[in-house]
């Protein structure tokens, strides 16, 4: 059966590196650190002290302001680039749409992390009785696309998923079908996540998932280099603008990218580390080239997870060579984490929109920190230090969470 085409039409994107699409970009192009030392709360006696904050974030007018005092910012971020990708589709008012075909599926791996603490550490000190009412609606996943949708006025398919670190290729991934299927025009989707706070931070440390590498925080989320020594969190929120190719030619919409097609599976292997060889993750993209329909040999973009693991990133070189073989000298392969680090179920929605402004600029950014890399990566460009030009033919985005969850996106210019 012949599918719709799917473009996209719209772009949202909150980051350390502020909450505008170009700005976002620039900054990867200019190989920018956005990691800093902790000032957000007492973390002297962690071993980790370090992550991509987000500093003087102001929803402006994309929110009321009461209501974006009490929510969680992992809500914020979601609103905002949900917002922001609208309006990069010319969309600012909304009445032409039908709105019962226009949906949202945008989750987030861990929730409303700050309210869960401030609502623990409320009962511990002051009772149950001073808990907010707005505690369980804050904390759940759901409740970021929830708002989007009762502000927009989308009354199509809604709904969050939560996949850890592969959330939002995971919703991308749910929203074309949803197209495809013939249940929406129009679909917001990715990831948002905040979890930069007490919790959050002791929690990846407790497992040693954490780069320790405190004396430089710029140089510590290491993609590839001999020298790593675990990931940098970070936090924000990127979203797509989906749509049917009849839909956005019908109204005129911007095109800047198209959706080819994506993949899902699972390694089935343990709760955090992925599967040695790779066979997970080189399966999931061998069938997400299927869906999309292309051949191994027109892709020549990579935006690889690469988190700065010890075993995450040989397990995805792995995988690559497994998949293209010879043809993995013909892919230039770059990792976005380099500088804004780990931002968890955000990480594949604002790797889609790194992948798709390398589309539109024609220029990579690099991966920074990478002084001394790992023998296996020898055969791969992998746009160390300096960003790079290319004609983006076909790219594909990756994105694996704990768990075992492996998501592969396939996007392409656009070509009438």
């Amino acid at each position: 059966m012949s599918k719709k085409r799917i473009v996209v039409t719209g772009m949202g994107a909150v980051s350390c590196f502020g909450s505008d699409v170009d700005d976002f970009y620039n900054a990867l192009l200019s190989g920018k650190s956005g990691i800093v030392p902790i000032e957000e709360f007492p973390c002297a006696d962690y071993p980790t002290r370090f992550a991509g904050v987000i500093r003087n974030f102001d929803p402006g007018d994309y929110m009321d302001k009461k209501q974006a005092r009490r929510v969680d910012p992992f809500i914020r971020y979601t609103m905002v680039a949900g917002k922001k990708a609208l309006e990069m589709g010319g969309l600012k008012d909304l009445s032409s749409l039908k709105k019962n075909r226009c949906g949202i599926i945008i989750g987030s791996g861990m929730g409303g992390m700050a309210v869960f603490y401030d609502g623990v550490e409320t009962i511990l000190t002051k009772g149950y009785r001073r808990l907010t009412p707005f505690f369980v609606p804050y904390i759940i996943t759901n409740m970021g696309g929830a708002l989007l949708g009762i502000d927009t006025g989308f009354t199509g398919p809604n709904y969050s998923i939560s996949t850890a670190c592969a959330t939002s290729n995971y919703s991308i991934h749910a929203a074309a079908e949803q197209i495809w299927e013939g249940r929406a025009d129009l679909m917001l989707c990715g990831g948002a996540e905040a979890a930069i706070n007490p919790i959050g931070l002791a929690g990846f440390v407790a497992i040693k998932a954490l780069s320790t590498r405190n004396e430089d925080p710029t140089k510590a989320s290491r993609p590839w280099d001999l020298g790593r020594d675990g990931f940098v969190m970070g936090e924000g929120a990127g979203v797509l603008l989906l749509e049917s190719l009849d839909h956005a030619i019908a109204r005129g919409a911007p095109i800047y990218a198209e959706y080819l097609g994506s993949a899902i599976n699972c390694d089935a292997h343990h709760i955090t580390d992925p599967k040695p060889d790779g066979e997970g993750v080189s399966s999931c993209i061998e069938e997400a080239l299927r869906s999309a329909g292309v051949a191994k040999e027109d892709v020549n973009y990579v935006n690889a997870h690469a988190t700065a693991t010890l075993a995450g990133d040989l397990c995805e070189l792995r995988a690559l060579a497994k998949v293209f073989g010879p043809h993995v000298k013909n892919l230039k392969v770059n990792a976005t984490k380099s500088m804004i680090g780990h931002t968890l179920g955000a990480a594949g929605g604002l790797e889609a929109v790194a992948t798709i402004q390398a589309i539109r600029t024609g220029m990579l950014h690099p991966t920074i920190n990478l002084e001394d890399p790992e023998p296996e990566a020898a055969d791969f460009n992998l746009v160390a230090r300096v960003a790079q030009p290319c004609q983006v033919k076909v790219a594909i985005s990756n994105s694996f969470g704990f768990g075992g969850h492996n998501s592969t996106l396939v996007l392409a210019p656009y070509h009438p």
